[in-house]
Formats: structure tokens, C-alpha cells, sequence
């Protein structure tokens, strides 16, 4: 058994989405996950990792740290020192594997792999081209170039352990989670406190979720007819919050594949920025709402520039009240 490298260094969401390709690795050898810091809550819960490092990688992220040169030979010198036989570097389809890929090789990291549509050079020993897919299929594709396979009665969703003892709600329950990482692909917030009490109206109970940053947010999604979680879930209670609810309504951020991760139905408000056929919640029972065809589409904008963020405020109340119910029955089925 070696030690291989395996980098995600991108936001939570991103980091659960390459846990297929993480055991796939895990199945035959030992696995040491790098990631940035806004990976890091759920690299923890991934199965699959001998070892976690955390580095403050300076090329991606939405408010990435300076250039520090001491920070990067610190780097390299720590992956010197690891005895890696191997490395890949999973990225976002527009995403470039080579200034890791760089510093993979002053480390002295033989059998480097990633996903590259510029010339490399010297950088890779696995040039590989990923389909345009899922970004979890993008992420298998490529360490199954490399001969690496999910093991038996894996089936490939996205999964993570459990930290702390279940969730027992004293009855059924609906999560919304109204922030999300970009802005652009969050609905508004009193429309989102027009789905909950839509939802309280049709007989739901209602859970807000949100981080401590968002308990502004929560409060007024919460209203009077929500119980206002903001602030009071890390991520892995996050998660059990999520396991123990029947339905989750979320946009395109990481709770809504953490949801997936936990199994738990998703109603997916989502905006068309980003392709949803590269980022909709990956093989869980989900209903997808939002105009794909909206103006916005592809455009990967950071803040609507749409007046109105017209692709989820179009959507009615009712229609996600409809959607949770077709799910919940689904599942119950």
C-alpha cells in the first residue's frame, strides 16, 4: 500500500463532490487530502482519509489569500517529507491543475495526475481530459484513468461519517437552508420567508438552517412559523440535522450536497449560472427549480446581474410546497 496525494482545494461543496474519486483511491492505497480552509469542515467528515493538510491556497476560493512564498515553500516542504507515491489534482472544469501541479513537482512527486486543457509541459505524468459531466463524474473519470476503481457495493454517491449521535426529531420535519457561498445563487430572503410559511401552511414542520455569519438571514427566513437553527450547526451536526429531516429546499451551495451525502431528498433552488447538469445534488431523489434558460445562464457571476434575480424569485411559493410533497412521497413510496 502507498501514500497518494489527492488536492480539492475549493469550498466545502467541492470537497464532498470529489468523495467518490477520494475512496475509489482509498480502496487500494492510503489517502492524505489537501484542501484549503473553506474545505476543511467537510474533509473531515469524508470517509477514506489517512490524512488531512489544510493550506491557504492563494488560486481559488472567492477571497483568496496573498501570494506568500514562505507559506508555499512551507508547503512544499511538508509534501517532501510525506513519502507521496503519487498525487492528483481534482479541479472544477474551469479550474487550472497546473500552478499545484507545479508545486507538486518541486516536491519531488512523482506520478502526478490531473484534468488539463493547456499544455503541461513537464508538470504531468497523466494528462487527462474529463468529460463534460458531473463534476463527480469529472473527478471519478480521472483516477479511474489512472486505474483506481470504487470497490464493491460502493455505489458511488456522495457520503460522509458520522460524528456525533443521530438527530431524533420529535416529529418529521423540513430544512431550508437559505444562504449560499455566491450570492448569486441564493433566492431572496423574504421570498424564501414566504416558502416557509407556505410550507407551515401545508402542514410541515420547518427547520432554518445557516451558519453563525447568517443568523441575520435565518431570522428573517425563520419568521414566526420557522424554528431558527442559524448558527447553532457545525457541520457535522449540519449533517444530522439534514439526515434526521425529509426534505431539504436549498440552492446550489454545499449544504445541498451535504444533504445528498446524508441521502436526504433535495428541492434544488437553482440558479443557472453554473451548468446544473455539473453541480445538481448527485444521486438523491431531487426536484429542480429555477429558469436554466434565464439570461444568467452559464455566465458563473458571483451577484445576479439580473433586477429582481428573476431565475428563483419566479418561482411560486406553491411550486416548492408541491415539489417537497412529490419527494416525501416518494421516499415513503
Amino acid at each position: 500500500m502507498r501514500t497518494v496525494l489527492i488536492t480539492r482545494l475549493d469550498n466545502d461543496g467541492d470537497v464532498l463532490l470529489a468523495g467518490p474519486a477520494i475512496r475509489a483511491v482509498a480502496a487500494t492505497d492510503r489517502v492524505v487530502l489537501l484542501v484549503a480552509p473553506s474545505g476543511e469542515q467537510a474533509a473531515r467528515l469524508l470517509p477514506g482519509i489517512y490524512d488531512l493538510l489544510v493550506w491557504p491556497c492563494p488560486w481559488t476560493g472567492f477571497r483568496p489569500p496573498a501570494v506568500d512564498r514562505r507559506s508555499v515553500e512551507t508547503l512544499i516542504e511538508v509534501l517532501s517529507l510525506a513519502h507521496l507515491g503519487a498525487a492528483f489534482v481534482l479541479t472544477s472544469y474551469h479550474q487550472s491543475s497546473l500552478p499545484m501541479a507545479l508545486i507538486l513537482r518541486m516536491a519531488g512527486i512523482q506520478n502526478v495526475a490531473a484534468a488539463s486543457e493547456d499544455y503541461p509541459g513537464a508538470l504531468l505524468d497523466l494528462r487527462h481530459r474529463a468529460p463534460a459531466d458531473h463534476e463527480v463524474v469529472r473527478q471519478l473519470s480521472l483516477v479511474r484513468a489512472a486505474g483506481y476503481e470504487l470497490p464493491p457495493g460502493d455505489d458511488g454517491g456522495l457520503a460522509v461519517r458520522r460524528t456525533r449521535p443521530a438527530e431524533q426529531p420529535e416529529r418529521p420535519y423540513v430544512v431550508v437552508h437559505p444562504g449560499a457561498s455566491v450570492p448569486a445563487r441564493a433566492a431572496g430572503p423574504q421570498w424564501l420567508a414566504d416558502v416557509v410559511d407556505a410550507l407551515v401552511a401545508a402542514g410541515h414542520e420547518v427547520v432554518v438552517t445557516g451558519s453563525p455569519a447568517e443568523r441575520d438571514l435565518t431570522k428573517v427566513v425563520a419568521g414566526s412559523n420557522g424554528i431558527d437553527l442559524g448558527g447553532q450547526t457545525g457541520y457535522g451536526r449540519l449533517a444530522e440535522v439534514l439526515r434526521a429531516a425529509s426534505c431539504v429546499v436549498v440552492g446550489n451551495t454545499g449544504p445541498a450536497h451535504l444533504a445528498a451525502a446524508v441521502r436526504t431528498p433535495v428541492v434544488s433552488l437553482f440558479a443557472p449560472v453554473v451548468p446544473a447538469g455539473q453541480w445538481a445534488p448527485w444521486q438523491v431523489p431531487s426536484i429542480l427549480l429555477g429558469d436554466q434558460q434565464a439570461e444568467c445562464r452559464g455566465s458563473r457571476a458571483r451577484e445576479c446581474p439580473i433586477p429582481g434575480h428573476p431565475c428563483l424569485s419566479g418561482i411560486a411559493a406553491d411550486e416548492v410546497v408541491v415539489a417537497v410533497g412529490k419527494l416525501i412521497e416518494e421516499v415513503a413510496g
